[in-house]
């Protein structure tokens, strides 16, 4: 919350206290949101800035006892934390203080001698610094706000804390329930310019410790957008049930997952990862610690590690001999339509045949797109999706093709590569294909003929090598003949069998009968070869 220039700031401080105190409000613009919300919270409380103010009554020896023996687990996790951001931080005139959910102080350490005899009384285990006691302050604020602050000097409501600099980060359990605040507190002359991001980086650190801790007879899933990210404390961390559904989470993982406190409990595995807790477990079995890429079923690659601790991890299920053991198998009802669908997608899986889904919606057609994925050659590269009807139709074509840094107004200064090369190695899945914008058909065409992609704003083509799934709900020989769908990309897709529609299409399909299949033309005799095959099957 602070100014990097003192004078602006300590003119704008005066200001905004004059106004408060006169008006009752403060002028926008004049101090961060966040400090103006919590001084007004604190003369809502009947405090007053200067003059005395009823002190707050420090727990008695017993009640404490209560209360840390209640707050033991929490303690126990952060002790160890607060040792090590202490010895970052001894040679400052500084404490390191663990506060509860209420502000009440459950262990402090460190560095008393700035403090006077009262202050030091004020700063130990017992005392509160929730908001309406203590006015605006970094411990009340962070539990008030739920967010790391940092309050320094006459930004403290009561201008008897002013000697003090202080920076707080909440902390949250394993079920987003917030547990209290980590702060360090010292002399405001002694304030440095890292210490916001140490005690941020200390509450990750007593956060991940909970999870691990609560949870070590469940399965936890490690996450992080770089391999070697898994293990730092920037890593996320999912907790799952026997069943795969996520019962715990740091805050990073819901991040990269794009989930909400509330979703957890409510939110299985499946749902957020394009692999099964089988396939994970499967993985951590046969190559240990190595990380194993998947992508978010919003087509973000993510590297992830399983530690299945005392949970029991069902191995993927044994079949018959004679029946293939993959993800399609998995699918088989029993329906004999499906089965035969299921057969002809398992003998283009992994061949250089672009693979069209049709089927309403509902029908399953992701299902099926995954489960051939998974049942080829390509099963360890990721899968990137892209719902080619969700996207805006003037954001579509940087989403597919990326851009280079700066080639439109909003661009990332980095650039994107773009989900084609994301999916180089792997298989891209365009769902709803029947809705791309025409003048991008022909540029997904050059590409599936070149085989290469030139990002938006210049640069040199990249190769790409990828399996191509498609889907939708419409019927795309229709579309071609009212002029909605490019006849040479169809034919691409699916040109070279049209005769075989008939076979591969079962009537009436379900959630469990996903869609109809067809096979397209790969553009070489090896293609042509491959779908003699499945014709004669």
């Amino acid at each position: 919350m602070m100014n990097p220039y003192p004078r602006v700031r300590d003119t704008a401080l005066r200001e905004a206290r004059r106004q408060l105190l006169e008006r009752g409000e403060i002028a926008a613009g004049l101090v961060d949101p966040r400090l103006a919300r919590s001084w007004a919270r604190s003369q809502d409380a009947g405090l007053s800035p200067v003059g005395r103010n009823l002190d707050a009554e420090r727990l008695s020896a017993s009640h404490l006892r209560h209360a840390l023996d209640r707050h033991q687990d929490f303690i126990a996790h952060a002790q160890p934390v607060m040792e090590y951001l202490y010895a970052q931080v001894e040679a400052s005139h500084s404490m390191v203080i663990l506060a509860d959910d209420r502000g009440l102080l459950v262990h402090a350490m460190g560095d008393a001698d700035f403090l006077g005899k009262a202050e030091r009384v004020a700063l130990a285990a017992g005392a509160s610094w929730h908001e309406q006691q203590r006015g605006t302050n970094a411990i009340g604020t962070a539990l008030a706000e739920r967010v790391p602050v940092e309050i320094h000097g006459a930004e403290h409501f009561l201008e008897r804390n002013s000697f003090l600099t202080c920076a707080a980060a909440p902390i949250l359990d394993p079920g987003g329930r917030l547990l209290g605040v980590l702060d360090i507190s010292g002399d405001h002359r002694s304030q440095h310019p890292h210490t916001h991001g140490l005690v941020r980086t200390a509450a990750r650190m007593i956060e991940n410790g909970l999870i691990r801790g609560r949870h070590r007879r469940d399965t936890l899933v490690h996450l992080h957008r770089q391999a070697e990210g898994l293990g730092s404390v920037a890593e996320g961390l999912l907790a799952l049930s026997e069943d795969g559904w996520i019962i715990g989470a740091n805050q990073a993982a819901l991040a990269m997952l794009g989930l909400d406190t509330p979703d957890l409990g409510a939110t299985p595995l499946a749902w957020v990862l394009a692999a099964r807790l089988e396939d994970l477990a499967d993985w951590g079995r046969r190559r240990g610690p190595q990380p194993m890429r998947v992508n978010t079923r919003r087509g973000e690659p993510l590297f992830v590690q399983i530690d299945a601790g005392k949970a029991s991890i069902p191995a993927p299920a044994c079949v018959r001999p004679g029946e293939p053991q993959d993800a399609l198998a998995a699918l088989d009802t029993g329906d004999a339509r499906l089965k035969a669908v299921l057969e002809k997608a398992r003998k283009v899986a992994g061949k250089a045949i672009p693979v069209l889904i049709h089927g309403e919606s509902g029908a399953g057609k992701e299902l099926l797109a995954q489960a051939i994925h998974r049942s080829g050659p390509r099963r360890q590269a990721p899968l990137v999706a892209v719902n080619c009807a969700a996207l805006p139709e003037n954001l579509i074509e940087a989403e597919l093709f990326g851009y280079a840094p700066g080639a439109f107004t909003g661009a990332h200064k980095d650039g994107n590569p773009g989900r084609l090369r994301e999916a180089d190695g792997g298989t891209l899945f365009l769902d709803e294909i029947g809705d791309m914008p025409l003048a991008l058909q022909c540029r997904l065409l050059r590409a599936l003929q070149d085989r290469e992609v030139t990002p938006l704003g210049g640069g040199k083509p990249v190769a790409v090598d990828f399996a191509l799934i498609c889907a939708t709900h419409r019927c795309l020989r229709d579309e071609v003949e009212a002029g909605r769908f490019r006849a040479d990309l169809y034919y691409r897709l699916n040109g070279r069998n049209r005769s075989l529609s008939g076979v591969l299409c079962p009537p009436a399909p379900t959630r469990n009968n996903p869609s109809h299949i067809h096979q397209g033309g790969a553009g070489s005799d090896q293609g042509d070869s491959d779908q003699q095959q499945v014709a004669a099957a």
